[in-house]
């Protein structure tokens, strides 16, 4: 058992899951040291990351374990190679609807180019999934493009509503519709 500080405990990842991954892979809380082992790196085949010094790393890791009860951040390894080839969020909101109920947000699914096709991204779903039904969720939901609605599919999801967003203006956009 590692020492290492985790994001929240152990007993949020699901066991049926992890007998489900290749052999010398382990699904398990984000870790304090996974900013060596690549995180952030797996995050790049997502959109841009940009790039953190282990300062603001640090500072980000330590602000989501004092909101673990919301943010559980699950990483897979390749244990023999001790670095994170897979990864996804699933973040806790409390609503006032279906009386005072939670829903569990999935974001960020990340799985490193040269490990696809191992089905890790079917498993950083599983363990999401399980997350949400053991925090009490009524629902789990996540946002993704079109061509990636057949795999949320066969994780057990279901188109519904669509989704729209607005982009904060930044210093570099031209001018904002407020």
């Amino acid at each position: 058992m590692s020492t290492e500080i985790t994001l929240f405990e152990e007993s949020f990842i699901s066991s049926q899951v992890q007998a489900a991954l290749p052999e010398g892979y382990t699904v398990r809380p984000l870790r304090e040291n996974d900013y060596e082992r690549g995180f952030l790196k797996v995050l790049e085949v997502l959109t841009e990351v940009g790039t953190q010094t282990k300062e603001q790393w640090l500072e980000r890791f330590n602000y989501l374990k004092q909101h673990n009860h919301e943010y559980f951040t699950i990483a897979i390894s390749n244990d023999r190679e001790n670095r994170i080839v897979a990864a996804g969020t699933i973040f806790v909101e409390r609503k006032f609807v279906h009386n005072n109920g939670l829903v569990g947000h999935i974001e960020d699914i990340a799985v490193d180019a040269n490990q696809q096709g191992k089905k890790l991204g079917l498993r950083i779903i599983e363990a999401l999934k399980y997350i949400g039904a053991k925090k009490g969720c009524y629902k789990v939901i996540l946002d993704c493009s079109a061509k990636n609605i057949p795999f949320y599919e066969k994780c057990g999801f279901t188109q519904k509503e669509y989704e729209m967003a607005w982009y904060v203006p930044t210093a570099t956009t031209t001018k904002a519709h407020l």
